[in-house]
C-alpha cells in the first residue's frame, strides 16, 4: 500500500486553519477532558472546560481512501513543529469545527507546545505517551452546546486538523519540472 509524507506547500497562503473536534481523530489518540474532578480548584473554579491532546503526532501512518484508492499518509516531525507554529502566527487560535463540518464558536487553542522530552514532558501528567515531536494543546471550551452535548457526552474525543499540505513525492516532482523547464527557457534565450 501507497505511503505518502504531506509536507507544508510553501505556495500557499494558509497552512493549518483549523483544529476540528471529532469522534475518531485519525491520529487514533483521544483528548483528556479536564474536570473538577481531576484538580482541586475554588468552587468559581468547578468546570474548567478544558481539553488537552495531541493535535499531530510525528510519523504516525494515517490511513485514507480516496474512491478505490487506499493509503497511508504521514507528517515528518518537522512539518509537525513548521504546522504548530504558523497555525499561531496566522493567529488560527480560535478556528474550530464539528467533525470538519461546521465551524464552531467558543474554542480557543490556550496552550500549544512539542513534546521535547518524554520524561519531563507535561502530557505525563495526563496519562499519555506520546513521541518526540508531537504538538499537543490544550484548548478551552466557552461554549456551552459543544461541551456538554458533544464532550460530556463523549461524541467527540480527539482533536484533527483541517490544511492544506502538498504529497512530499508530488511537489518534488513539480519543483524538478519547473527547474527543467526554467533551465530549458535559459537555454532558448541564449540560443
Amino acid at each position: 500500500m501507497k505511503i505518502v509524507e504531506l509536507v507544508l506547500d510553501e505556495e500557499q497562503d494558509s497552512f493549518i486553519e483549523a483544529i476540528s473536534v471529532v469522534e475518531y481523530p485519525a491520529i487514533e489518540s483521544d483528548f483528556v477532558a479536564l474536570k473538577s474532578q481531576e484538580f482541586k480548584f475554588a468552587q468559581a473554579d468547578k468546570d474548567r472546560k478544558i481539553l488537552i491532546g495531541p493535535i499531530l503526532i510525528p510519523n504516525k501512518p494515517i490511513f485514507r481512501k480516496n474512491g478505490e484508492e487506499e493509503y497511508y499518509i504521514y507528517f515528518s516531525r518537522d512539518t509537525v513543529q513548521k504546522a504548530s507554529q504558523l497555525y499561531l502566527k496566522q493567529g488560527n487560535q480560535s478556528n474550530s469545527t464539528l467533525e470538519h463540518n461546521s465551524k464552531i464558536e467558543g474554542l480557543t487553542l490556550v496552550e500549544s507546545w512539542l513534546v521535547e522530552d518524554k520524561q519531563n514532558d507535561k502530557s505525563n501528567m495526563f496519562g499519555m505517551d506520546l513521541p518526540l515531536g508531537s504538538w499537543v494543546g490544550a484548548i478551552k471550551v466557552e461554549n456551552d452546546e459543544i461541551w456538554n452535548d458533544y464532550v460530556k457526552t463523549g461524541k467527540v474525543k480527539g482533536f484533527s486538523i483541517e490544511g492544506y499540505f502538498a504529497n512530499k513525492a508530488e511537489l518534488s516532482k513539480q519543483n524538478e519540472d519547473t527547474i527543467l523547464l526554467n533551465q530549458l527557457k535559459e537555454l532558448l534565450t541564449n540560443v
